[in-house]
């Protein structure tokens, strides 16, 4: 999309209570052996011994509590520092790990956070380690960053919640850490060829952000963000451009978005074509993103109609190196005035 000039936008966040949520009853699924009981009263119901032998088979299933247990959050973004306020509220310990953290998402941590260097010192001492990173691929990526140095870094009775994505984890490193160690547990939203039956692993189809909320959210968010974009040209959330914004429209202006590879000399290009026009910029930003560079620009529309900036809008487009062009008129009564003229 980005060689068409065209940005691509996503949710961040919209989810993010919904998969924290996951999280949480993840830990108390590594922790309880609940899913085991569960199994067992369904295996005591079709004999007809279930009243019989529950008092006497609980013991099969004990567990621990999650108070005074350390948590160690990998990747402290929406999810993250939602996982460790939460986590910290349950009278756990909680250390993070985030090499590229935000301020924006520092400010939403628990005060008590310890922050690490390394994410082998995070998990080293952890009971719980949950996985909040993207899947990134290649060299210096995050595939099977989760592999046999960490695994075998982790502490006996470890469980490991993997709610982001499944080629994270090194599933053949992992299973030969859970053989050996029968106490570590794995809780993964996600399906996988190793683990799919191991009975120290807890699998769940991908229900993450399967909520009626974080659906809502999700399908408000986007709706937003496009308005946004549509109507002030605007760009949040986007993938593949810039975060860019401009302060509202001057009375009697038009905005121009004008997205260009990223090249020297591109905005002094388009100036030009405006200049050339005699439309006056009022005000313009600039910003790029790898190979795209996103343009907006107002121009006062003292004394020019719809054709003058039409003409412009073609002469920037067929600048070698210009991508796609927008005008953005705002107003409808405005647009109507000028058609009627």
């Amino acid at each position: 999309m980005s060689e068409l000039g065209i940005p691509v936008f996503n949710t961040p966040g919209a989810n993010a209570n919904a998969v924290k949520e996951l999280v949480i009853c993840g830990m108390l699924l590594g922790s309880r052996r609940i899913v085991d009981g569960i199994n067992h009263m369904y295996a005591l119901g079709e004999r007809g011994e279930q009243k019989e032998r529950v008092e006497k088979d609980k013991a099969m299933f004990g567990g621990r509590e999650l108070k005074g247990k350390t948590l160690a959050v990998v990747g402290l973004g929406h999810i993250g520092a939602a996982t460790a306020r939460d986590a910290e509220q349950l009278g756990m310990h909680v250390m993070g790990y985030d090499p590229m953290l935000s301020i924006e998402n520092a400010l939403k941590l628990p005060r008590s956070i310890q922050l690490m260097s390394g994410m082998l010192e995070a998990v080293k001492n952890a009971d719980y380690i949950s996985l909040n990173i993207p899947y990134i691929k290649g060299e210096g990526g995050t595939h099977h960053v989760i592999g046999e140095e960490i695994v075998s870094a982790m502490k006996e009775g470890a469980v490991v919640l993997n709610f982001a994505r499944g080629e994270l984890v090194d599933s053949a490193a992992l299973k030969k850490h859970l053989d050996e160690n029968g106490g570590n547990r794995y809780v993964s939203d996600f399906p996988d060829d190793l683990l799919w039956n191991h009975p120290s692993a807890i699998l769940l189809p991908h229900l993450g952000a399967s909520t009626e909320e974080a659906e809502d959210a999700a399908a408000s968010m986007a709706a937003e963000t496009i308005r946004d974009f549509l109507e002030t040209g605007t760009i949040r959330n986007s993938v593949n451009f810039p975060s860019t914004s401009l302060p509202n429209r001057p009375e009697n202006s038009i905005r121009f978005t004008v997205v260009t590879k990223n090249v020297p000399g591109m905005l002094a290009h388009i100036s030009e074509a405006f200049a050339g026009s005699n439309l006056n910029i009022l005000q313009q930003i600039n910003q790029s993103r790898g190979n795209v560079a996103y343009n907006v620009v107002d121009v006062d529309t003292s004394g020019h109609g719809v054709v003058d900036f039409k003409d412009v809008q073609e002469k920037i487009t067929m600048l070698d190196g210009v991508l796609s062009s927008r005008i953005i008129y705002g107003v409808r009564n405005w647009v109507c005035q000028e058609l009627g003229r």
